[in-house]
């Protein structure tokens, strides 16, 4: 049979993995992606799905960590954003990190090259039309004003918004080995690691205390008006709004020293910054957990009073954008349609989702979602007791409208298991809960192999 057109609205994460569903069902798709024509403050090329702030996926701990049970679940139902992740991860003790331009460029072949996929290289102005039929918007955190103010338009909400902080990252060949040493924290060994895919800089108390006083003190991005009032998302704070909640919230943050051994030191270090690998080669660094609002000329001072980073030279530095979410859970079905036009879906991280995997996670359930429909099916969504299912249950129904933030997927979202003894708790309570997840999304995947 031939299909009509799903139109998608957004190259991003969401979108390149929306589309990806879409036509492994057969189903041809247009992309609208209006970079490189119109680039956005934040991204540097026009490649699907280009990573502008960490390179990490985070955990891949499939029975621990609720991230590494939603890659487990993203991998089975074939994803292009894990399959293209995992084909260039670069070492980062428990987490799936990528080489980013690897990555983007496998993920631009991959739909550049189907034969089901065009792409249409403009800025969608309004809301796409009936006319178009099923349609994904998918356009992130950098949604184009003429476009956002269209949805602001049709649902009569005033989308929330939030800052996010992007990372420096540094050139690996300028950093001190002789004071900073390789280490992952406990030494833990991950996807394509060795137990040492970090670089670790530590600081004594003085040390520490001085670069508190920096943060605290360094010149910071001056905002516009219109945005003085625009909150931070919690899991992703400048380096310096956590320095101004008190002298040590950095040390039990991404400054702790815990499971790390300076070969540099006789004791155990006050305070550590960690750089993980940015690139395949190897040849690039970035500050995990460095995101910052400071301005360029104070980045480079501050950062360069890091033992190891003296002679640091960056690649990028770190900066800042705008992030807008409507919300979810007042405006979009169970299936993320949009209730005044069921022919839209909203796909990624303006659903109000938080995170790489999370977006592309939704994206590719509303690409599911839109295939069914196609097929003659009522779409199912995924068990809410499934990695995918508590997430979107959150975005839909779960959370209240009325205190609606930005969530990354974590075990608090999943309902409790019956007749467990309160006993069992921590990590054998998640081990739990992963299993029950992947027998249940197994299920979700191929109903009729369970029914049989």
């Amino acid at each position: 049979m031939s299909h009509k057109p799903v139109h998608i609205v957004g190259a991003g994460l969401a979108g390149s993995e929306a589309a990806w569903q879409l036509v492994q069902a057969g189903i041809p798709v247009i992309i609208h992606e209006m970079r490189p024509v119109h680039m956005t403050e934040a991204h540097q090329t026009g490649n699907c799905a280009e990573l502008v702030c960490s390179n990490s996926f985070r955990s891949d701990d499939v029975f621990y960590n609720a991230v590494g049970l939603l890659h487990e679940e993203m991998r089975r139902a074939h994803s292009l954003i894990l399959k293209c992740g995992d084909a260039h991860q670069v070492p980062a003790g428990g987490a799936l990190a990528v080489d980013r331009d690897g990555f983007s460029a496998a993920v631009t072949a991959a739909l550049r090259n189907h034969p089901l996929v065009s792409f249409d290289e403009c800025i969608v102005e309004g809301l796409p039309p009936v006319e178009w039929g099923p349609t994904i918007i998918a356009t992130g955190p950098l949604t184009a004003p003429a476009l956002a103010a269209a949805i602001q338009e049709i649902t009569g909400e005033s989308s929330l918004a939030f800052f996010d902080a992007i990372a420096p990252i540094v050139h690996t060949e300028s950093i001190n080995m002789e004071k900073a040493w390789f280490q992952s924290r406990y030494d833990k060994v991950g996807p394509g690691g060795t137990g040492k895919d970090y670089i670790n800089c530590a600081m004594d108390k003085e040390q520490y205390v001085a670069f508190i006083e920096a943060l605290r003190t360094g010149e910071k991005t001056e905002f516009k008006e219109w945005e003085k009032k625009t909150p931070y998302f919690e899991g992703c704070l400048p380096i310096e709004v956590m320095a101004e909640r008190g002298v040590d919230t950095l040390r039990y943050g991404p400054m702790k020293p815990v499971g790390l051994t300076s070969p540099h030191l006789s004791g155990r270090p006050y305070a550590v910054m960690q750089l993980r690998q940015d690139n395949a080669l190897g040849t690039l660094y970035n500050m995990v957990g460095f995101q910052t609002k400071l301005k360029y000329a104070d980045q480079i001072r501050i950062f360069r009073m890091i033992p190891g980073l003296e002679s640091a030279e960056f690649a990028r530095l770190g900066g800042i954008h705008r992030n807008t979410f409507l919300n979810s859970p007042k405006l979009l079905g169970a299936s993320l349609q949009l209730k005044a036009q069921p022919h839209i879906r909203f796909a990624g991280q303006i659903t109000g989702c938080e995170g790489y995997v999370e977006s592309a996670a939704v994206g590719l359930m509303a690409g599911r979602f839109i295939a069914a429909e196609i097929m003659g099916h009522v779409p199912v969504t995924p068990p809410v007791t499934t990695a995918m299912g508590a997430l979107l249950n959150h975005i839909t129904t779960g959370a209240d409208a009325e205190t609606f933030q930005p969530m990354n997927v974590n075990f608090g979202l999943f309902p409790p298991i019956e007749n467990v003894p309160p006993k069992i708790g921590g990590r054998d309570r998640k081990k739990l809960y992963a299993e029950r997840a992947l027998k249940d999304f197994a299920e979700w995947l191929n109903p009729s192999a369970a029914a049989a």
